[in-house]
């Protein structure tokens, strides 16, 4: 289990987390979300030891990563999987990482066929494309069997089998009840292999929840789309019964507090002709860009939220 309590890292004048508290637990895949310079590589690299905390903690089953005994089974880390040395064959790379645990070729071989790199082990990294430096990388965290992986945009250049692979593989980790805190800028795929998000937006929290309950805060959850020959008619009646009605193209019309039901009866009583009806479901990556829409640090004209 991760917890994080009232981390706060600063670099100088700029702080780069602040005040942030969340657990990510056993048995559960939790995605970690914000924009560029949010603080998810920072809170991450505060996670694994590599950055130590201004104020507050962050731990491992309750200790500190520099207080781990054997921090390899402990926990895996996949940061930056293009640190490894560009002359080192994967088999040696895992090798070195290996008996630094004790652990035997036997566990290097588990991991290399676990990975799909049985034919690449003898080659050098450096010659490795961007998407088999994934999988290598994905490989040393496995390295020592850990109950707790944090992997930092493993999916990153892997083509859609891999992408599918890395996505079976942290549901099949979480089942055997490890703890798994996974960051990615696809939407789509932690909407299909996480648990629970976690979303932070300079350094704060902005989100703590289920995705369900996340996808549930966008705008488009609990709308109802209706299409008719009488745009105007359905929405004066919609009105006066207490909806609150949105015109679109095509004689579309977006309806809130309103059930499907209730706009077909609706309909129904004032004459108007419904030919498409229907209720909305919201994404998370809706949810996502509402809820940082006033904290992403670079943005282009014609993003959602407007040019800032």
């Amino acid at each position: 289990m991760i917890e994080v309590e009232a981390l706060t890292k600063r670099y100088g004048s700029t702080t780069a987390v602040d005040g942030l508290t969340f657990t990510a637990r056993p048995g559960t895949v939790t995605g970690f979300l914000g924009p560029n310079g949010a603080g998810k590589s920072t809170t991450m690299r505060v996670v694994v030891g590599l950055e130590r905390p201004t104020s507050g903690t962050a731990t491992v089953d309750g200790r500190r990563y520099a207080d781990l005994p054997a921090p390899l089974h402990a926990v895996g880390v996949m940061l930056d999987a293009r640190s490894v040395h560009p002359g080192r064959t994967a088999y040696k790379h895992l090798l070195a990482m290996a008996q630094t645990h004790g652990l035997g070729r036997a566990r290097v071989r588990e991991v290399l066929a676990q990975t799909g790199l049985e034919s690449a082990a003898h080659r050098r990294a450096g010659t490795f494309s961007l998407g088999m430096g994934q999988r290598l990388g994905i490989a040393g965290a496995l390295l020592g069997d850990p109950a707790t992986l944090v992997l930092d945009e493993p999916v990153n250049g892997l083509d859609p089998d891999g992408v599918l692979w890395v996505r079976r593989l942290v549901r099949e980790l979480a089942a055997e009840g490890r703890t798994v805190l996974l960051s990615s800028h696809l939407m789509h795929e932690l909407a299909l292999c996480a648990d629970r998000v976690v979303i932070i937006g300079r350094g704060r929290l902005l989100a703590d929840a289920s995705v369900q309950e996340v996808v549930d805060r966008s705008e488009r959850a609990g709308t109802v789309r209706v299409r008719t020959s009488e745009p105007e008619l359905l929405a004066r009646e919609l009105l006066a019964a207490g909806a609150q009605v949105t015109p679109q193209d095509g004689g579309v019309l977006h309806v809130r507090g309103a059930s499907v039901d209730g706009v077909g009866t609706a309909a129904r009583r004032c004459g108007a002709t419904v030919l498409e009806l229907g209720s909305e479901s919201g994404s998370l990556e809706e949810a996502y860009l509402q809820l940082t829409g006033g904290v992403v640090e670079y943005r282009t004209a014609g993003t959602p939220g407007g040019a800032r």
